[in-house]
């Protein structure tokens, strides 16, 4: 299965991680892991947050939001396009509720 990882970032203690994937159905799913004190209140050491998936009918949406076209990969377009610093913009983009998800294991 491919992942592409969309943050992978260290300082101090601290270090936050997103990364992305397409499961054998098709569904785009991205997950976290934030790790260190800074990751919550009263110095909570870990944190890991799993962002509901989005299924394989609404990923021409999806593409669409993020600058895609019908027919691209959306895991080479978030890797390209919304990696790094952008990853962040990305997760404000999938909070806005633009796109359905499905919640699973949360």
């Amino acid at each position: 299965m491919r992942t592409v990882t969309l943050r992978e970032e260290r300082e101090g203690r601290d270090s936050r991680h997103l990364w992305a994937y397409l499961d054998e159905t098709g569904h785009l799913h991205i997950d976290g892991q934030d790790l260190g004190p800074a990751t919550g209140p009263m110095g909570r050491r870990r944190r890991i947050r799993v962002v509901p998936h989005h299924k394989a009918e609404h990923l021409p949406r999806l593409l669409g939001r993020l600058g895609g076209r019908p027919g691209d990969d959306v895991l080479s377009l978030l890797e390209e396009k919304w990696s790094g610093a952008r990853s962040y913009d990305l997760e404000k983009i999938l909070r806005e509720g633009a796109i359905p998800i499905e919640r699973h294991g949360c």
